[in-house]
């Protein structure tokens, strides 16, 4: 699951990486180094421009999206906050996301994403006392943007009026997959990110024969991310900034062992 990550990238600097041709400055979220559900978070799409002719080709845009897909036909955006992930192994079939699996694909950039672990006690152990969790940032060792795979959907608030800024919702999900054995001890699941010679076809909204846009669903080879424990501060969507990526050194507890 990945239910808190960073993105501190300059938008004109995740333009120019993906290729980008149309980004408005003053939509652009700021950067962040603790996101958290709900809030709006960069994303590489290709659709018509806003207001554009309908026969108009895509445009390869950096759009803000907020972040817990909200399905079209969703009561209301409460149901967000349990979309934040969608499972790369059904997310074709899934009524939430076999639409958008089809033609409203996104990438999501990041710096890298955070996982909690219990430390493991003793069986039968009161939970008073116990050690916190430790936090961790996972992150590519060679300091790259992840290209998160994602969906986007928009959703229209039935109790606004039209011209309301909140009339529309865009929001998106990020696809998880099999975490690889080097970080399956930190948590079972990780965010798909995409590798750059799939982002051309993952993002063409063309391609919507579900066959093939899941063969485009590989992760990246093995190896390539770096596991660093981090303070506990960025348990709190309060804190936010560069100090929650640095290593931390936890202190192990009496007889037990740290992960990194």
């Amino acid at each position: 699951m990945c239910g808190r990550y960073a993105s501190s990238r300059k938008p004109e600097d995740l333009a120019r990486l993906f290729g980008v041709e149309s980004w408005d400055p003053d939509e652009a979220p700021a950067p962040a180094w603790n996101i958290a559900p709900t809030v709006p978070v960069h994303a590489v799409l290709e659709r018509p421009l806003k207001g554009a002719d309908p026969q108009a080709g895509p445009v390869r845009q950096l759009r803000p999206l907020r972040w817990g897909l909200v399905p079209s036909w969703a009561q209301s955006p409460a149901v967000a906050v349990k979309m934040i992930n969608a499972r790369s192994e059904t997310v074709h079939e899934k009524p939430a996301y076999r639409r958008c699996f089809a033609s409203r694909r996104c990438l999501l950039p990041a710096d890298g994403y955070y996982e909690w672990v219990a430390p493991e006690a003793e069986p039968g152990a009161p939970r008073k006392g116990r050690a916190p969790k430790q936090a961790y940032f996972i992150t590519p060792a060679d300091g790259s943007v992840m290209a998160m795979a994602g969906l986007y959907e928009f959703w229209r608030d039935p109790k606004a009026p039209q011209d309301h800024p909140d009339a529309w919702w865009a929001t998106c999900t990020v696809i998880t997959t099999a975490a690889e054995p080097a970080l399956a001890a930190v948590h079972p699941r990780m965010p798909l990110a995409l590798t750059p010679d799939s982002w051309d076809a993952w993002l063409d909204p063309a391609l919507n024969d579900p066959e093939r846009v899941r063969a485009l669903l590989v992760p990246p080879p093995p190896g390539l991310m770096e596991v660093r424990p981090v303070s506990a501060a960025v348990g709190s969507v309060r804190n936010d900034g560069p100090e929650l990526q640095r290593r931390w050194q936890p202190v192990p507890a009496e007889g037990g062992t740290t992960l990194f």
